[in-house]
């Protein structure tokens, strides 16, 4: 892989190109990314996308010029709320972070005219590779007991995610008494 070299699902690939055409020309701070992403690519089905690439909709930890590790989900565009969850990639580190793998950097120029390096640390969460779960939980044969589950996303924790188990009704309330 080159340095510049991402991943792409076929839908985030789209949603760069119309970016790049609905730029407000040269002297857009995003082209450059754009077109460094865009040029660079491998478009994948989101099927076959890896787990460790970050996608849109992805919870990832990464770092900028080697400071402390942060957690975002990457998202097309601003969010409200809650303030500091989100990160869309019409922000120039969102962009930075789209497509690129586990240990990966992408370094780019602040509107400040400082370079910055991207690293994307760790991706937490994908909705791919969840979809991909999912699907192979509901192909599981009719005999095998399916115990519902949750995974807590632990954000920025170094730990790994775990499941946590859910009643036999689907609800996972213990009630008063366990107050």
């Amino acid at each position: 892989m080159t340095l510049d070299a991402c991943i792409l699902t076929a839908k985030d690939f789209t949603i760069l190109e119309v970016m790049r055409d609905r730029c407000l020309g040269t002297d857009d701070p995003l082209k450059p990314i754009l077109d460094r992403k865009l040029g660079s690519a491998t478009v994948m089905f989101r099927e076959d996308v890896p787990v460790n690439v970050a996608t849109l909709s992805s919870r990832v930890a990464f770092s900028v010029n080697g400071r402390d590790s942060d957690s975002r989900i990457i998202s097309h565009d601003r969010m409200h709320s809650p303030v500091g969850l989100f990160l869309p990639i019409t922000t120039a580190r969102g962009l930075a972070l789209m497509g690129l793998s586990e240990g990966q950097e992408f370094s780019l120029t602040n509107s400040d005219g400082e370079t910055e390096r991207v690293l994307l640390e760790r991706v937490l969460y994908q909705p791919e590779a969840a979809k991909r779960e999912k699907d192979a939980i509901a192909g599981m044969p009719a005999g095998m007991p399916q115990k519902p589950s949750l995974r807590v996303i632990q954000g920025s924790l170094q730990d790994s995610p775990c499941l946590v188990p859910v009643g036999r009704d689907g609800f996972d309330d213990p009630g008063p008494s366990a107050a």
